[in-house]
């Protein structure tokens, strides 16, 4: 049985605004699930239907065998035996640091001394093993982080729910408690859904990722398949920057709409002739100087550590590439060719986007 189970889970505000749609998700336990989507797409909707600080208006909501929401009750999110790390820690000032980690242990009641040897294991866990007696002011942002996951962990809950909960502290902390979170749950065997605007982190840190658009899921997968296959434009463009070119595939060959751009198609396979659009991932364009009239300029190149970023200008057209090894200056003029692409048939002569990887032999051609 999973962990957390939502089936059919709707909700709508009095307003008439619509939080989520249909959504159908289950976490297993030990499962760390990030939820991402651009602004307003329903994500921290979603975690906090789970929390119990919603409550949807159609559909069930189950942590383990126990529906907590669904079929007219709603457990409040005290009796869900949840615990929860927001993007502002919430640290008690006026509280020591082993007071804010012992409250929900008091508020259910455990022993005085049973409350220490928890707070002291937890925040053992956390790394601040000999903190009790601080004053929250005086520990750093990333330690008062620790004090709230250690609040949250103090209760043994069922799963961890964290919202943006490491959003607002600088790099490179940032980096280093993403990796000391993963392998924190992971020794625990913890049960985490993670909400985060950075797609960068969920790709890292979540054994699956959930896409969130207008309240609907638009793919569920692990970070290797939602990079090389997702499941739509939307999901393409969003989580990896896709560039989106509408056309129309007939003859061997993508010919896009509004600018001459022409990808061979020979090595793509069975398919069906018909308009769509052409997703070319970033990291799937090779980039060549090149001195002819119809090469593209480079309009911006912006350095990275594993990659550099840059913005190819062709025909009216702006490419996005990752480019490896020497980056090309902005302003040098470049040749394109796609390694390999994904292309979408247009829902009116499918049904529904189905993508078709394409490898290309000779990749991009554009005439001048």
């Amino acid at each position: 049985m999973s962990a957390i189970s939502l089936k059919g889970v709707e909700l709508e505000y009095p307003n008439g605004t619509v939080g989520l749609r249909g959504v159908d998700l289950d976490v297993e336990d030990g499962e760390f699930v990030a939820l991402v989507g651009p602004s307003g797409s329903g994500k921290t909707t979603l975690l906090r239907t789970i929390a119990g600080f919603l409550r949807p208006t159609a559909g069930t909501v189950r942590l383990g065998s126990q529906v907590v929401a669904g079929a007219g009750r709603s457990v409040p999110p005290e009796g869900r035996g949840l615990g929860m790390v927001f993007q502002q820690h919430a640290i008690w000032p006026h509280r020591s640091v082993g007071r804010n980690v012992s409250y929900p242990l008091e508020m259910a009641g455990v022993p005085r001394s049973d409350r220490s040897r928890k707070v002291a294991d937890v925040l053992d866990m956390v790394g601040l093993s000999g903190y009790e007696n601080r004053n929250p002011a005086t520990l750093s942002g990333g330690q008062r982080q620790r004090v709230a996951l250690a609040r949250a962990l103090a209760s043994a809950p069922h799963a961890l729910l964290l919202d943006e909960a490491l959003s607002a502290l600088d790099e490179p902390l940032r980096d280093r408690l993403r990796l000391e979170l993963r392998t924190l749950t992971r020794a625990a065997s913890l049960t985490v859904v993670h909400v985060t605007h950075d797609r960068a982190e969920a790709l890292a840190l979540a054994d699956r990722v959930v896409v969130l658009d207008g309240g609907a899921i638009a793919q569920v997968g692990t970070p290797e398949e939602l990079v090389s296959q997702p499941a739509s434009t939307f999901v393409a463009r969003f989580l990896s920057d896709a560039n989106l070119v509408d056309g129309r595939v007939g003859d061997g060959c993508f010919d896009a709409d509004e600018f001459p751009f022409r990808v061979d198609l020979t090595r793509l396979g069975p398919t069906t002739p018909g308009r769509g659009t052409l997703a070319v991932l970033p990291g799937d364009i090779d980039l060549t100087p090149a001195t002819t009239d119809g090469a593209g300029i480079v309009m911006s190149s912006l350095f990275g550590r594993d990659s550099s970023d840059v913005i190819v200008t062709q025909h009216g057209k702006d490419f996005r590439c990752s480019v490896r090894g020497i980056r090309p200056a902005v302003g040098d003029r470049v040749s394109l060719a796609v390694r390999r692409a994904l292309f979408y048939p247009a829902p009116s002569e499918v049904d529904g986007e189905r993508p078709t990887d394409m490898s290309c032999a000779d990749a991009l051609k554009v005439s001048g």
